[in-house]
């Protein structure tokens, strides 16, 4: 086995009998840190500070990670521009902060005659946020719902969402003139 010493030093490869021998005359544990290496690693340690600062280790990086959420927005195959305006900046916000979003089309009663209508709802979506987003899950129907989910690339800004042709910061600048 190759053993490392408390100072982090390299004993060198020797038996496991030795190895525990030099452990207990320093009163401390020898713990296997790489049984997967030929020929495996063991660390002469304290046990309880190392299984304290593996559990910290451990700590750190699932704090580091950030868990996306998927967050639901719901348009009807009929929308109104403005309110689709409105579900579209959510749906930028939403995507800004690094979270999936299912989108929904939800149809009630007659409406389920028109299903290209939804469709349409979706493909006007994607064709607004474009290369900006990706599609997880094509357009499919779940009952009278049409269901897509869609997550951002890397690369996604929230001023670059299209309305009617100009960016919103376009937008804002020929209504203050």
């Amino acid at each position: 086995m190759r053993v490392i010493g408390v100072d982090g030093d390299q004993i060198g490869v020797i038996e496991i009998s030795e190895a525990l021998a030099k452990a207990q005359e320093e009163n401390l544990d020898l713990v296997e840190v790489a049984p997967q290496a030929k020929p495996p690693v063991v660390k002469i340690v304290n046990l309880g500070k190392f299984l304290y600062a593996e559990e910290k280790k451990a700590r750190a990086q699932k704090k580091k990670a950030k868990s996306s959420e998927v967050k639901e927005i719901r348009f009807s195959p009929f929308i109104a521009t403005n309110d689709f305006e409105t579900r579209m900046s959510r749906i930028g916000e939403f995507l800004e902060d690094k979270n999936k979003v299912r989108v929904v089309v939800k149809f009630k009663g007659r409406q389920m005659d028109a299903k290209n209508a939804g469709y349409n709802v979706t493909g006007k979506i994607l064709e607004r946020l474009g290369e900006q987003v990706v599609l997880d899950m094509e357009p499919k129907f779940l009952g009278r719902h049409l269901v897509m989910v869609i997550s951002p690339t890397g690369k996604f800004k929230k001023a670059e969402i299209q309305t009617n042709g100009e960016t919103k910061n376009e937008k804002i600048d020929n209504q203050t003139v």
